[in-house]
């Protein structure tokens, strides 16, 4: 209520129609539970118009929000060729510094800013009964049309050489397609939820792990190594007979579990090959497939495996020091070290 911004953009959505303009909006403080997701929808436009109101100081908390958002999961190199024409309407001090704040914002994404629609409202009826305001309005519209139109250049600013020389934050290195995804797992409360609680089982494991690593230690042995020269025949005959014995280990050493039923998938890559591990109770199979589904996926080589068959070393050990890599349910993943008891 008595926001002079919408009235704005209203003014300016109606222009743009007469254009021949599509135009989509989003109301940030409605789709607030999906900021994260909404710099995918700039992918398809050709230019941007960001509105906020100065109601006590700055810009308003979720157009930062969207910002963030924008420097985390946007297309970086398609915002470097849009056009972004900021809107601040004002009921207290503070539009220019509101616009500015913008405009930066911007420039450091990459993208173009132009001159934007920038006033203090003392009073909303006088605002849009003023002819004057409005044929203002009307004008910077029209040119925001043919500055996207006719793809007009800008100077160059510092903001993107300080973008470019200090600005290295430590973010992943990711494609925009991957940004996307990535951004709608973060809207996912669902989902943050589970990876919090993952999180959580994980500290716990790395604690009591560290707790009893130096009891562990010493029952570390030197692994042998192959001796080299042996023949092209031996060699594969001993690559079926370790993995025939890689599942015996397995089976050998189950501990049942009562009430205990899962899945494991270890993906082994210096052989290309999947070991199927299912425990239900009392019972365990094991056997190779094509397939990775399983409740946890874990990969790794064949000489950790060998390492954990042969008792000089743990999953969870293996798991700690980067040499297992695994996804799926961390209760799943801790119970490996419970139901085998390799020695």
């Amino acid at each position: 209520m008595e926001d002079p911004t919408i009235y704005v953009l209203n003014k300016m959505t109606e222009v743009l129609r007469e254009l021949r303009v599509e135009v989509a909006r989003y109301n940030i403080f409605e789709d607030k539970n999906a900021i994260a997701t909404l710099p995918l929808t700039l992918k398809e436009a050709d230019g941007v118009i960001l509105a906020t109101t100065v109601e006590w100081f700055g810009i308003g908390g979720y157009m930062q929000q969207f910002l963030d958002m924008c420097w985390l999961y946007a297309d970086k190199e398609q915002l470097s060729k849009q056009y972004m024409l900021p809107v601040v309407m004002a009921t207290t001090y503070g539009e220019r510094d509101a616009e500015l704040n913008l405009v930066k914002a911007w420039e450091t994404l990459g993208g173009i800013p132009i001159t934007g629609l920038v006033a203090y409202v003392e009073n909303l009826d006088e605002f849009e009964q003023n002819e004057s305001y409005r044929t203002i309005i009307e004008k910077r519209v029209e040119s925001l049309y043919r500055t996207i139109n006719q793809k007009t250049e800008s100077l160059p600013t510092s903001n993107l050489a300080v973008k470019t020389n200090l600005l290295k934050t430590r973010t992943i290195d990711l494609t925009p397609q991957e940004s996307e995804q990535l951004s709608k797992f973060v809207s996912d409360e669902t989902y943050v939820k589970q990876q919090k609680e993952d999180i959580e089982e994980l500290s716990a494991m790395f604690k009591q792990m560290l707790r009893t690593n130096g009891a562990d230690e010493e029952d570390g042995a030197e692994a042998e190594m192959p001796e080299e020269g042996e023949d092209a025949a031996e060699e594969t005959e001993a690559f079926v007979d370790s993995q025939d014995a890689l599942m015996q280990s397995f089976i050998s050493a189950f501990r049942p579990e009562e009430g205990f039923i899962a899945s494991y998938a270890i993906i082994i890559s210096d052989v290309n090959r999947i070991l199927h591990v299912q425990v239900h109770e009392d019972d365990i199979k094991c056997f190779y497939a094509a397939t990775d589904e399983a409740d946890v996926i874990l990969r790794t080589t064949t000489s950790v495996l060998n390492n954990i068959a042969d008792g000089r070393t743990t999953f969870q050990k293996g798991f700690m020091a980067g040499e297992i890599s695994a996804k799926g349910n961390f209760k799943t993943l801790r119970m490996l070290d419970t139901i085998f008891n390799f020695s």
